[in-house]
């Protein structure tokens, strides 16, 4: 079984309520919902969470609630814990593990994940972009002659269960998805989440979310 895992806790310390907080005329995690909603491949999804708003409003839009324990809540809870946690409860064989901090999605990005996932044979995948970051004074190249390093974007990760039973989200063969610009959008400031409005009103105007 393929099982979708959104994690949410009520706690956030740089946006208040964030994972609620409304976006583009939605709460934030109603995006990853509705994301999650629409994969044909995902067989089940849950959201984890401890707080009873965040619980209502996911089960308002269709999604299914799994309790996260007091000792999952804090800063310092690690989400390879959360999701076995998940699995502890229910029993899959491939976790998609999608955050309500990147709430754009193309409609098939999910499904597209998981067939590269599973036609590369992978261990794990995740989403990201080229970056071609650097600290000043450190390289003498221009940037375009940079070749760069593949930067994870927190979107999509699809992962062995196999692997998050024995402590890990890496396997021998890593998968890397490279995204569009737009769906690298993270979420974990307040300017990161104007600019993700920004993104997604462009995005409901174009037909594309």
């Amino acid at each position: 079984m393929i099982l979708g895992v959104i994690p949410a806790r009520g706690g956030s310390k740089g946006i208040p309520r964030k994972n609620i907080k409304m976006i583009a005329g939605k709460p934030l995690i109603v995006w990853t919902i509705e994301a999650a909603r629409k994969s044909k491949l995902i067989d089940r999804f849950v959201v984890s969470t401890e707080d009873p708003e965040i619980a209502r409003i996911a089960r308002e839009n269709g999604a299914e609630v799994l309790d996260r324990p007091a000792d999952l809540t804090t800063d310092e809870a690690s989400t390879l814990a959360v999701l076995q946690q998940v699995l502890s409860i229910i029993l899959a064989d491939i976790v998609v593990l999608l955050q309500p901090t990147s709430p754009v999605r193309d409609p098939d990005l999910i499904d597209k994940c998981i067939e590269r996932f599973r036609a590369e044979k992978a261990d794990n995948l995740g989403t990201g972009f080229i970056c071609k970051f650097m600290e000043y004074g450190s390289y003498t190249q221009r940037r375009q002659e940079l070749k760069g390093f593949f930067y994870d974007d927190g979107n999509v990760y699809v992962v062995k269960s196999e692997l998050i039973r024995k402590n890990t989200l890496f396997g021998e063969k890593v998968e890397r998805f490279e995204t569009s610009r737009e769906q690298n959008v993270e979420i974990d400031d307040e300017f990161e989440f104007w600019l993700a409005e920004q993104v997604l009103l462009k995005r409901i105007k174009e037909g594309k979310q």
